[in-house]
């Protein structure tokens, strides 16, 4: 059953990333050894039929091999690197609205877990899953299919979702006022004012929560602080703009929030290995390649 879903995957993906015209479903491809790719994920379920990725997140780092699937709960930065390669993978965005439905409709749910939810998980996919994941990818090959039937077969993969291991985390991510769901919210807002100077007490009242409570939740959810979370995104951006743009690293540095270039160097170092005007000529070296530039996409194929 996995070779079926990552044959469909390999047919319809162009590129290392494609985004398709069935709604919030992105196909990914790679069949080379690449350089680890930095992006941020937004909310999605990525279902790997080959190979294996490595994710790393603040403090943790992850391996999902075939057969498995990683669920993300919130916009966050990573890094990732494709150690088996071929790959083929599914990607789903969430759709908070069509999840809330169906957990109203099914009444049978269990209560969420009242500990914070880690914004990254990971588990087996079952052959029912696989199946419709597979079915869902498949209307691809026949477009006129994918109005009436899109729908209602994503509908069937949040239900599948709902009773695996992943359900518990999903429950708790869709309800409208739980600790996941402002950590969720202010985590997109972080990402969304990144290049600004933020503090600490302003981010609690984003997240209507104490500066403590804000710190645990926010650690046990993403590996960071929300200070380091903000820094990460900040240099994630600097790296894009170095790579795609005819900019300074000083601009760059001013651009995206420091006020000193020393500091923005040595944190920049620290993070990639390399001053950032080196670190750019040797992406831009071994990416040239793949004929793309993985760096610049989110983990759906869209630029950011």
């Amino acid at each position: 059953m996995l070779d079926g879903l990552a044959r469909v995957v390999e047919r319809h993906c162009v590129g290392l990333w494609s985004q398709t015209a069935v709604p919030r479903l992105s196909l990914v491809a790679v069949d080379k050894v690449i350089e680890p790719i930095e992006v941020t994920y937004e909310p999605m379920v990525c279902f790997i039929a080959d190979g294996a990725k490595r994710t790393a997140a603040g403090e943790r780092s992850w391996i999902t091999p075939p057969g498995s699937m990683a669920l993300f709960t919130l916009d966050l930065p990573v890094t990732a690197a494709f150690e088996e390669v071929p790959y083929r993978a599914a990607v789903m965005r969430l759709d908070n609205q069509a999840l809330s439905a169906l957990q109203l409709e099914l009444a049978t749910a269990g209560p969420p877990s009242p500990q914070p939810a880690a914004a990254a998980v990971t588990a087996p996919m079952t052959p029912e899953l696989v199946d419709a994941v597979t079915r869902w990818v498949r209307l691809l090959d026949a477009p006129e299919d994918i109005g009436p039937l899109a729908p209602r077969i994503e509908t069937e993969i949040l239900y599948r979702l709902l009773r695996s291991p992943l359900g518990p985390v999903l429950r708790h991510w869709s309800l409208a006022d739980s600790a996941a769901a402002r950590i969720r919210t202010t985590a997109r807002w972080i990402r969304d004012h990144c290049t600004e100077r933020l503090g600490i007490d302003e981010i609690a009242e984003v997240a209507r929560m104490s500066p403590a409570t804000l710190h645990r939740h926010f650690k046990a959810a993403t590996g960071m602080s929300p200070l380091r979370f903000q820094k990460h995104l900040r240099l994630q951006e600097a790296r894009r703009r170095l790579l795609t743009g005819e900019v300074t690293a000083a601009q760059v540095a001013q651009d995206v929030g420091y006020v000193s270039a020393t500091q923005f160097n040595r944190e920049y170092r620290r993070a990639y290995g390399l001053p950032p005007g080196q670190d750019a000529a040797r992406l831009r070296t071994r990416l040239s390649e793949a004929g793309e530039v993985p760096l610049l996409r989110d983990a759906t194929g869209a630029k950011p």
